[in-house]
């Protein structure tokens, strides 16, 4: 597609990226028949292929109307259109871009700018959003059912383990930690068991996943060298991997060198760093798991996130893993179609959100699975919320100290 630039945005850092993203984008329509919000809303203006007219438009006039960032803020960002996409169009960091510039050209009412400064100021940061759930734990009486569900019901498990020649470094994120801490414990309890000691770092934070998907790419940015600063003591003693136990947050580590390809003082360690990064189901792919124990028994629906499934392009791993250790893996119509959590969008585009979040539990519960599971906190939470089937982290389902049924 042919487009010319308009001359206040010739200069803007990021325009030759965009304009190469423009140009291999064939306007096909493939893409719509995959993208969750255009099945449901059935305008094209909420597919991809409607959004990157708007994005072009605004592009090549320098402006925009609140419309335009309406239907920027209705994409999830699943990136399904990515993998439909025969062209190979960049369309996640195309949105990226599009949407930093529309919200500076048509800033957001007073309401809607303090929701998302408000998510901004909590989600990302440990010891704040530990606070609120620890609060809210407290309450929980008094809490909805559908809430209730979503706050942790079991301590960490403080396990004391061997140390290993083989280390990797375990990110413990931001809301992962707050709501479900046992998740990074399991996975330090089946890592020993394979003889990697798994390192925890206190001073590493939010991958910057939040942020970035909020248009503030500096406050991201932030967060991105932070975590590298953080982590690089360890990977100069030999960390061999970057183990990822939340599919949102290892797609972005996994773009960390291309975020920061263009800062002299980052771009080595950030590539590094992508470079290290592994999503848990691709380092344990590659173990022996016979040392886990005994063969498992339950009937598994396991729902891949977007982040994994199309964000880092890993299909098929956890279920081989899974049945590795004699699960049964139950398959379900649409499993490529996002739950509607997509980090914040449940709290900012409700109504949308719910939608999506009962179609895929429809078809995750159509077989009647002893357990649903899952790669991502945030798609953990979503579908614990609108079921009392048990919602876990697929990789609590190998720990050897747990029976499947009291995950």
């Amino acid at each position: 597609m042919q487009t010319i630039i308009h001359k206040s945005l010739k200069k803007h850092p990021l325009i030759e990226e965009v304009d190469s993203i423009l140009r291999s984008c064939v306007h096909c329509g493939f893409c719509n028949a995959t993208c969750p919000t255009y099945q449901l809303l059935g305008d094209e203006l909420d597919g991809p292929r409607g959004r990157i007219y708007l994005m072009k438009q605004m592009f090549e006039t320098g402006e925009n109307s609140s419309q335009t960032l309406k239907h920027l803020d209705r994409c999830l960002t699943c990136r399904n259109c990515e993998t439909t996409c025969p062209s190979g169009v960049q369309y996640g960091r195309l949105l990226t871009i599009g949407r930093e510039i529309a919200e500076k050209n048509s800033p957001r009412l007073a309401f809607a700018a303090l929701l998302r400064w408000s998510l901004r100021q909590v989600i990302p940061h440990r010891k704040r959003i530990g606070l609120v759930v620890k609060l809210a734990t407290k309450l929980r009486r008094i809490l909805p059912a559908s809430v209730q569900r979503q706050l942790p019901t079991s301590k960490n498990n403080d396990a004391i383990l061997d140390r290993h020649q083989r280390m990797v470094i375990l990110p413990a994120g931001c809301a992962q930690d707050a709501f479900a801490p046992d998740i990074n414990a399991d996975c330090r309890i089946i890592l020993d068991k394979l003889g990697v000691t798994a390192v925890e770092i206190d001073a590493d934070s939010c991958c910057g996943a939040m942020s970035e998907h909020m248009a503030k790419s500096a406050e991201a940015h932030h967060f991105i060298k932070k975590n590298i600063n953080a982590w690089w003591p360890s990977i100069e003693a030999g960390a061999e991997a970057i183990i990822s136990t939340a599919s949102a947050c290892g797609i972005m580590i996994k773009d960390y060198g291309k975020l920061l390809e263009n800062d002299p003082d980052y771009a080595e360690k950030a590539a590094r760093v992508s470079e290290l990064c592994a999503d848990v189901s691709e380092f344990l792919s590659n173990e022996d798991l016979s040392s886990l124990g005994d063969k498992k028994t339950a009937r598994i629906s396991f729902h891949a996130p977007c982040t994994l499934q199309h964000g880092q392009g890993i299909t098929g791993s956890v279920e081989s893993l899974l049945s590795q250790v004699g699960y049964d893996i139950i398959e379900y119509n649409d499993a490529h179609l996002c739950c509607g959590s997509a980090g914040a969008y449940s709290i900012l585009q409700p109504n949308i959100s719910k939608k999506l979040l009962l179609n895929k539990l429809d078809n995750l519960l159509s077989e009647q699975p002893d357990i649903i599971a899952t790669a991502n906190i945030g798609c953990l939470l979503h579908m614990r919320s609108g079921t009392e089937t048990p919602v876990v982290h697929w990789l609590q389902l190998l720990n050897p100290s747990k029976d499947s049924k009291h995950v």
